[in-house]
């Protein structure tokens, strides 16, 4: 078993080794990250500690439960209800918020509280003046109490230290009621294990229908007592079931501290005790602080880049960092795991992870990890195997061992698909390509209808379009995986039917519109029409879903009867009105550029179709429109919501200079690079790119060399990126086509 777990050991390690304790240097990259960057608007960023991909994220959970506050936080509130040890990041629906604690002084009411009435709950303004957050580590003082919180994290323990002023009824309140948003707990309980030590579970419902996650939570100092504050049962099965809160006393000097560690396991109270035991057994708050910023700086300089702009520099950095924080490890020390089945599984030989956001991170964020992370993307798909045979399918966005359903086509297929691909070592491709078949196969979620009539009809089932492109989408991956294989039926099968989404393109209105089950159009038709709910689309308009089918370029072209007359239409996309109709516009359509939309997925790919048809200066001009207009060093420093990493994944890649817009594909596009010098460590060493001469001016790719030797193509291969090397590109004023 394969563990990831940061240990004082490693921390002690770290400091004997030489690392800097977090002086100012050009080594600690967590300098360079801002957290809070996509905390307002719509982005939806986890702001608190926690170590890359790792099951704790310990931060604050405010009062509103509204969509803004997804993650608990959000830069325009600064209530504090307490300091949970689960939360998401950038995603469209609340849940965790596992485990909360609140630091008190003197009597408060057990609930969530309103703002409206200060004394309606425990909840306390926190005062974001002097509020620290960077990678590892953050800290706020509570205005009510008097109380400064800090909180570090290993990979499964969550470390806050709060220093409390002088009480005679200072406390530490643990909240298993309130989760996130969507979330409702139905089953809590503790149990006193000493004067320090309490060990319990949380039981809820949401987003993920049926969560279970237990604690082993120690003080520093022994409690004066322990009280259970039930607050509400109700019956399930014959059975009731109560939620309760805990509170734990202290007689409190000024300035006297309080530290609490907390560990959580998906299986049960005795793993959460060994995975605290393991990982943080000791309370050096310090050196668990540091091995948590050692442990960003590791993961952070995967990637060096060289640039005289400080934002752009920090705008790279939070967009890297924001890449790891999900996946999230969902495994203890031992390997043992909950699965899909509702089961304990036992160490499977890789380590089990969740929080798969597949729609999103299917484009960018999981392409990234094959390069700079093959061994954790190896662990992600082996556990995706695993939930296809623990729940008959591959995961479509899969959360703390349940599947959500979250979003339309296969996801999880052009995932796994990808790895089988470009070979990611540790994978058995055999068992990826049965899990594989079998979910392409299925009958549920409307491939019944497509298998039936060719295509989803639009007066049959909700979203037709949307998800039919994405199972099209998928089917291409399928294709490809198929090829590397060997297997050409299967090859030859599935890319025909990658073709499904073509009966959507109505040669009339030059758009992809809905079909109903006679083989007519959906009347009336507006390319603008948005509804978020019930609508032929998802998240998106006509205007996007045209341009859906990265997985063939060349039947686009055909559909448009010339490259010059497609890209005559692409031009379009980017020069159409900006507006939306409809009474129940999307909240999701944002960062547009005429119709093209960079706050949320379904446009990730397009832009790069120019330099597929030819023209990649007009890939490189929409680019960096793109970076100046939708990133940059401010809370509202994203055009839409973070989507567990996906929209800094495509800054992190295409900022690099490629992308990769197929599914499942080997191919990497140019376009834009932003650094005068970028290092990737991959495995076969290092690949050193250079944008020789870049400017304001020289924005254009005029040629490319890998190794010494001219690259005649529009886009590098994944082999050639994970060998290592020297990758120039020469960078001039003019438009250039170099291939």
């Amino acid at each position: 078993m394969k563990h990831i777990g940061i240990t004082i050991l490693a921390a002690v390690a770290a400091l004997v080794s030489g690392c800097n304790g977090g002086s100012a240097s050009g080594n600690d990259l967590t300098e360079f990250v801002n957290v809070k960057i996509g905390s307002g608007g719509h982005g939806h960023v986890f702001v608190g500690a926690s170590v890359p991909f790792g099951a704790v994220q310990l931060g604050p959970t405010s009062i509103p439960q509204s969509w803004d506050w997804c993650s608990g936080y959000h830069v325009s509130d600064s209530t504090v209800i307490g300091f949970s040890h689960t939360h998401l990041s950038g995603t469209g629906i609340g849940d965790l918020f596992d485990v909360t604690l609140m630091p008190v002084t003197g009597p408060v009411k057990y609930s969530r509280g309103t703002e409206r009435d200060p004394l309606s709950g425990m909840w306390s303004y926190a005062d974001r003046s002097k509020e620290i957050a960077r990678p590892g580590y953050y800290s706020v003082p509570l205005l009510r109490y008097g109380i400064t919180a800090e909180m570090t994290a290993t990979n499964r323990v969550g470390l806050s230290r709060y220093t409390f002023p002088a009480s005679d009824q200072a406390a530490i309140v643990i909240d298993l009621e309130n989760g996130g948003c969507w979330d409702s707990a139905y089953s809590t309980g503790f149990e006193k294990v000493d004067s320090c030590t309490l060990k319990g579970y949380r039981f809820s419902s949401g987003w993920a229908r049926n969560q279970k996650i237990f604690f082993y939570a120690q003080f520093s100092k022994p409690f004066d007592f322990f009280e259970v504050i039930p607050v509400r049962e109700r019956e399930i099965n014959g059975n009731t079931l109560s939620v309760n809160y805990g509170r734990a006393g202290f007689r409190t000097a000024d300035g006297d501290q309080i530290m609490v560690k907390v560990a959580v396991s998906p299986v049960s109270e005795e793993n959460a005790r060994l995975n605290m035991e393991t990982e943080l057994p000791g309370w050096d708050f310090e050196a668990t602080s540091e091995a948590a910023r050692t442990a960003w700086n590791e993961e952070l300089s995967r990637v060096k880049v060289k640039t005289a702009d400080a934002d752009t520099r920090t705008i790279f950095y939070t967009a890297l960092y924001h890449t790891m924080i999900v996946p999230s490890t969902f495994c203890d020390v031992n390997g043992e795991y909950r699965g899909a089945d509702g089961e304990v599984h036992l160490d499977g030989g890789f380590v089990n992870y969740t929080t798969f956001s597949l729609w999103d991170t299917y484009r960018a964020q999981m392409p990234l990890m094959t390069i700079i992370h093959p061994d954790r993307e190896a662990d992600m798909v082996n556990t995706m195997i695993r939930i296809c045979d623990e729940q008959g399918r591959l995961p479509v966005w899969h959360l703390m061992g349940n599947e959500t359903d979250c979003m339309v086509g296969n996801p999880g297929i052009i995932a796994v698909a990808d790895a089988v691909v470009k070979d990611i070592p540790g994978i058995n491709k055999e068992k990826a390509w049965n899990a594989l078949k079998t979910t392409a196969m299925g009958d549920d979620r409307g491939q019944d209808l497509r298998k039936r009539y060719g295509y989803i009809p639009s007066d049959l089932f909700n979203q037709s379009v949307a998800y039919d492109m994405e199972y099209a989408i998928a089917d291409g991956a399928m294709a490809s995986a198929a090829e590397s294989l060997g297997k050409k039926e299967d090859a030859e099968y599935f890319r025909e039917r990658s073709h499904s989404y073509r009966n959507y393109m109505d040669k009339e209105t030059l758009q992809a519109r809905g079909r109903l089950s006679d083989g007519s159009w959906r009347t009336p038709f507006s390319p603008y029409h948005s509804a978020h709910e019930v609508t032929d689309y998802c998240e998106g308009t006509a205007w996007q879903y045209t341009w859906l089918a990265p997985q063939d370029y060349e039947g686009l072209v055909e559909f448009y009867g010339s490259r010059e007359f497609f890209l005559e239409r692409l031009d379009s996309l980017f020069l159409a009105d900006s507006h939306l109709e409809g009474e129940n516009v999307s909240s999701d359509i944002t960062g547009l550029i005429g119709q093209y939309v960079h706050g949320n997925e379904p446009s990730h790919h397009i832009i790069y179709f120019y330099t597929m048809a030819g023209q990649p200066a007009k890939t490189a001009d929409l680019v960096r429109r793109v970076y100046d207009d939708f990133y940059f060093n401010d809370p509202e420093g994203l055009a839409g919501n973070e989507d567990a990493g996906q929209m800094s994944a495509w800054y992190v890649l295409s900022s690099l200079g490629f992308y990769e817009p197929e599914p499942a594909s080997t191919r990497f596009w140019f376009g834009a690079p932003v650094f005068e010098e970028a290092e990737l460590k991959v495995p076969g060493g290092t690949l050193k790119i250079t944008a020789k001469g870049l400017s304001a001016d020289n924005k254009y790719i005029q040629d490319v060399t890998l190794n010494g030797q001219k690259l005649d193509r529009g886009y590098i291969e994944y082999s050639e990126i994970i060998s290592g090397g020297e990758l120039v590109l020469t960078m001039g004023p003019e438009p250039a086509v170099w291939f």
